[in-house]
């Protein structure tokens, strides 16, 4: 719902997770313009409603919702943002970052963006720039200012050289606050607790030891607060975004668009700017007219739109917790779904006596997603970067974040239609071998389940 208040310019939208949110009308036009309108209609947790029904919260949703708490953390760093010399264009660009960060999804958020790059335009924040150039929001991003749509896509991407960098894409970005605290909500769990007020009011404008340059850091006094964010993340993924039932919902959509790929049913180029039912009409409509001229690809995307449907997922055959690998790594073809990967899928499906394309290994990754890298000013002043590329500090938080990730990972290997057993230890061996002993042994027909 929306309303103006009186006396004000600004729009004003009550939202279940914040309350009110405030929109100033430069922010409010971006809103209104059809393309970023789309988002209403992608998913937030893509297929995660199959599993929690109350997970069809949207990309729209959580854009508001970034957007809110940019606002809030450029009014708490108040005049240390004066202090770093920070450009005032700058500090009204954060907020119109945030509400744009998403706005290049695919359908059903994440799950597209895990296929062999070649199949796809690439990731969601690099097709940023197709919209940000959309008339309607090019015009209102013209009032803040001329290069406002270029300065964007860069804080976006990652790419700028701004002390708020960090705000918008980093290991402490208001994305990641944000999604915590509302997939928890609307999935009905109590894993996203963040102490949201108080790692707000603890980012800071620090000064890099080794470098010299200003970005966002956060205050020893929000080290608690950082540690909470964490362990939420854990949780989260541990619970929710790598659900077993959510995974296979994941690999089978995943699937269905590889296979009309495959089958000249669809071009890559045809998953931009599309909304979640919009692309399963139109591989389902495509599947049916093509059925007749390529029945092998046209019927197999048929059967996964109506499988998907109908919520006719695939079964758990195996599992394996990456922390229970013995310290082995996983072949690199495992974790994207290129060509060579499918290969063994369908050796495997063959072993178990089930079609080609009924079989599927899942090791989902996210690494960055628990990483960390940022700079803790401690009370004393000693400022130390927490991360991969400095010092672990007195927290030890990079190592706790490397096992927590560890731990969420699962390695599953999914049949459908019907279920299958495979022993863990048979599934492991597999995974633990390098794309060369795998190849060979799909040359010399040797077993890939031993």
């Amino acid at each position: 719902m929306r309303g103006k208040e009186r006396g004000s310019a600004f729009a004003v939208i009550r939202d279940p997770l914040w309350d009110t949110i405030r929109i100033d009308p430069v922010a409010m036009r971006v809103v209104d313009a059809d393309a970023f309108q789309r988002l209403r209609y992608i998913k937030q947790l893509g297929l995660a409603h199959l599993v929690y029904p109350g997970a069809t919260h949207t990309r729209f949703d959580h854009a508001l919702g970034v957007y809110h708490l940019a606002t809030r953390t450029i009014d708490a760093l108040g005049d240390r943002l004066d202090g770093a010399g920070v450009d005032p264009v700058e500090r009204r660009l954060i907020p119109l970052a945030g509400l744009l960060h998403d706005v290049g999804h695919y359908p059903f958020s994440h799950a597209l963006e895990e296929l062999d790059a070649s199949r796809i335009p690439g990731h969601h924040e690099a097709l940023v720039g197709r919209f940000l150039v959309d008339p309607e929001i090019r015009a209102a991003l013209g009032e803040v200012a001329e290069n406002a749509w270029e300065r964007i896509e860069a804080l976006v991407r990652g790419r700028s050289d701004s002390p708020l960098q960090g705000l918008v894409s980093g290991s402490l970005d208001l994305d990641k606050i944000e999604y915590l605290k509302r997939d928890a909500r609307f999935c009905g769990v109590p894993y996203g607790e963040v102490d949201v007020d108080r790692l707000l009011h603890a980012l800071d404008i620090v000064q890099d030891p080794e470098t010299g340059r200003l970005e966002v850091g956060v205050g020893e006094k929000g080290v608690a607060a950082l540690e909470s964010l964490l362990f939420a993340k854990y949780q989260m993924f541990r619970n929710v975004y790598w659900h077993h039932a959510v995974r296979a919902a994941t690999v089978m959509y995943k699937r269905m668009v590889a296979d009309a790929l495959e089958a000249g049913l669809l071009d890559g180029d045809e998953l931009v700017g599309r909304t979640d039912e919009s692309i399963l009409f139109l591989l389902e409509a495509r599947a049916e007219g093509a059925e007749r001229e390529a029945p092998s690809g046209a019927e197999r995307v048929g059967a996964w739109v109506r499988a998907l449907r109908r919520r006719r997922l695939p079964k758990r055959a195996a599992e394996v917790v990456a922390a229970e690998l013995d310290g082995l790594d996983v072949g690199e073809w495992l974790t994207l779904d290129t060509a060579f990967k499918r290969r063994v899928e369908d050796r495997v499906a063959e072993e178990l006596g089930l079609q080609p394309g009924s079989a599927f290994l899942d090791y989902p990754e996210k690494s960055r997603m628990f990483g960390l890298d940022l700079l803790v000013r401690f009370q004393h002043g000693e400022v130390v970067r927490v991360g991969p590329g400095g010092r672990a500090g007195l927290i030890g938080l990079p190592q706790v974040a490397d096992e927590l990730y560890r731990t969420a990972r699962v390695l599953r290997l999914f049949t459908w239609p019907d279920r299958r057993s495979v022993e863990p230890a048979a599934l492991a061996s597999l995974a633990t071998k390098s794309e060369h002993e795998v190849r060979r042994r799909l040359e010399d027909h040797v077993p890939l389940l031993g």
